[in-house]
């Protein structure tokens, strides 16, 4: 049996581990961390959620002439420290991947760590992920202050 490769990702934020993990689930922030001109050319078609355990997501968006849309299911939400994810594209991935997101409290802000599990035949895209998901968290501790200052 090959084992599956694994993308381990960390990022430290001085905001509190409640603000980081909240913005995981929070359509409006993910469309400013994950998807979208922020990130990437690209036009978010749509962003739905429903953040339960059992629960879904789809996430759509438009880079060039081409939709990719990212799907999974929510298989643990624990507030504010773990979120573990299903990942994968509609009608080309037949084996989802797992991401797992466990974010530690500090006394400035937080530590987070995304492990994202791949299936085997995925291995030679890992760092391609890694970018991405490091695209990603930069990308959230440069919204999250914007996002505190709208709040006030």
């Amino acid at each position: 049996m090959t084992d599956s490769p694994r993308v381990v990702v960390t990022r430290s934020f001085t905001f509190s581990a409640e603000r980081v993990f909240d913005a995981w689930l929070d359509p409006m922030m993910i469309g400013r961390f994950m998807f979208g001109p922020n990130l990437r050319e690209e036009t978010v078609l749509h962003l739905k959620l429903d953040a339960q355990v059992g629960g879904s997501f789809s996430f759509k968006v438009r880079r060039g002439d081409q939709d990719i849309h990212h799907v999974g299911t929510y298989r643990e939400i624990g507030r504010p420290r773990r979120l573990v994810f299903t990942w994968g594209i509609a009608g080309e991935s037949v084996d989802e991947s797992v991401v797992t997101i466990d974010i530690v409290p500090r006394k400035d802000g937080c530590e987070l760590m995304l492990t994202h599990e791949l299936q085997p035949q995925w291995a030679d895209y890992a760092p391609r992920v890694a970018q991405g998901w490091t695209a990603m968290l930069t990308a959230l501790a440069d919204v999250l202050p914007v996002d505190a200052a709208t709040r006030s």
